[in-house]
């Protein structure tokens, strides 16, 4: 079996699991969001009394929810890596999105600046990877 058929399989499931670990995540007031005003703020009682940004849903909605559906939509094109790499590139957008308003884990806190996160970091080489890949595959179909 080629390495990439496998990938392709497993990762139209992967947004399942990630779904469902948000949806822990909001339950257990994990991976909480930045304070907000807005009116879908979500107090976490576990933490304090502040209004936060429910970023584990948002998670749960782009990588779980609107991911899969980009992946079931893909999955009729039929060249091995093709979903493996729509995945790559769309889990670490969302990731690389979503960081913006999560606070970042208390041991690591910023990279740089007051905005660069380790999440946001180790998004960047997904993102090139997914591409590389993708490109790799439309050269394999010209020739």
């Amino acid at each position: 079996l080629h390495f990439l058929q496998l990938t392709d399989f497993i990762v139209l499931y992967v947004p399942i699991g990630l779904f469902f670990g948000r949806i822990g995540n909001f339950i257990n007031s994990e991976l909480y969001g930045m304070p907000t005003n807005s009116s879908w703020g979500v107090i976490f009682p576990l933490l304090d009394n502040i209004p936060r940004h429910p970023s584990m849903l948002y998670e749960a909605f782009l990588e779980g929810i609107a991911l899969f559906i980009i992946l079931l939509l893909s999955r009729k094109h039929s060249t091995t890596g093709f979903l493996t790499s729509i995945f790559l590139i769309f889990y670490s957008i969302f990731r690389f999105m979503i960081e913006f308003v999560r606070v970042p884990d208390s041991h690591i806190g910023y990279i740089w600046s007051d905005w660069l996160t380790l999440g946001q970091l180790l998004s960047v080489p997904m993102i090139f990877f997914g591409m590389l890949l993708l490109v790799k595959i439309n050269r394999s179909q010209l020739t």
